[in-house]
């Protein structure tokens, strides 16, 4: 696996806009303050043309993307990389990405999360390339910063930290706007956003569990994945290299790590056969799943009952609710890196080691 350098206090962290720009203004006040917050800290901060920009999700074209990302990635100064937002339409840059030429190149820190998923995965699978599921840029920008965008920086800087679960997550605001009468959502997102730094509401208690009511859950290997609504978009195209990644790193085993964002559960059904008739969970250790922003249940079949009648005859250890994606705070994930995964009693410990 290809380590990039240490991100060192001092350093510049570079932000693009690979997917959605921030063009409202409160977002653009909260991405000031993450401006602010990272260089309170001691870091230099760098943003492309295109952070600030946004016309039907997209920062600007695909290639004009592709070009701001690479000017980053070729820029020396540059240590790290924070995706600016996540959105729809990362896919549409990657014919404008040389990853033969990447590959070739000095390996540099990139994160995000969501749709960020499309680039940082494919950096991982295809280029050997460490990435970090971690916060998009506006997220630094909360008044006072979570211990998990501290964590973030840790692990860029390879400090080989445990991270333990949260006490609580957050109220699940976009499934409450989304069930609200149409002429509703405009004054319900107006009170969401009114307050451009604003910290975490810690509502809801935290609660890992084990697929099989296993007592404890102990997973050890080499880490892929990310948003599920975004991988599955991969599987059998020119893109999906994940056999070969499996492949060269059976030695390690595999910890697949997936969230949803929104999906059906006869979706998340049909999606986990058909990584299982790819292939993707041969030399699996373990597989831990994020909590889902949107999981509508059909057929009477709820998430443990669909990932059981999906993947159930492999007896992958499998855990769930974990605090990966989405539903904050969220445990940073060094995707590529060597993960010690705990789950016992409700809560959970990932170490990462960069081996």
């Amino acid at each position: 696996m290809r380590y990039p350098e240490s991100l060192e206090v001092g350093d510049m962290i570079g932000v693009t806009a690979p997917s959605a720009g921030i063009a409202k203004e409160i977002k653009q006040k909260r991405l000031d303050n993450a401006k602010y917050n990272l260089e309170r800290l001691g870091y230099k901060y760098k943003e492309t043309k295109n952070v600030r920009t946004d016309y039907k999700g997209r920062s600007s074209s695909a290639i004009e993307r592709a070009d701001q990302f690479m000017e980053l990635w070729k820029d020396k100064d540059v240590k790290a990389i924070i995706a600016a937002d996540g959105g729809d339409f990362l896919i549409e840059m990657l014919e404008y990405l040389d990853f033969e030429e990447l590959k070739k190149m000095p390996p540099k820190w990139f994160q995000g999360y969501s749709d960020i998923t499309t680039l940082s995965f494919l950096l991982t699978t295809i280029c050997d390339i460490a990435t970090v599921y971690g916060p998009n840029i506006k997220g630094y920008g909360m008044r006072n910063l979570y211990r998990n965008f501290i964590d973030s920086l840790k692990l860029m800087n390879k400090q080989e930290i445990i991270q333990e679960s949260f006490e609580k997550y957050e109220k699940n605001w976009l499934e409450e706007i989304i069930q609200k009468e149409k002429e509703e959502i405009n004054e319900i997102s107006k009170d969401i956003e009114e307050d451009p730094y604003k910290e975490y509401e810690l509502v809801n208690t935290v609660e890992w569990k084990n697929l099989n009511n296993e007592k404890q859950i102990n997973i050890k290997g080499r880490s892929i994945g990310g948003c599920f609504d975004v991988i599955e978009n991969f599987i059998g195209t020119k893109y999906d290299n994940v056999k070969q990644y499996i492949n060269k790193y059976k030695n390690d085993g595999i910890i697949w790590f997936l969230e949803i964002f929104d999906m059906t559960t006869p979706r998340l059904y049909l999606k986990l056969l058909q990584m299982k008739n790819a292939g993707y969970f041969e030399n699996c250790n373990g597989i831990i799943f994020g909590r889902s922003l949107m999981l509508k249940v059909d057929y009477d079949m709820d998430f443990k009952e669909t990932v059981k009648s999906a993947i159930g005859d492999l007896n992958i250890k499998v855990i769930y609710d974990a605090d990966i994606g989405h539903l904050a705070p969220q445990i940073n994930i060094v995707n590529g890196a060597i993960l010690d995964i705990t789950s016992q009693n409700g809560k959970g410990i990932i170490k990462t080691y960069f081996i």
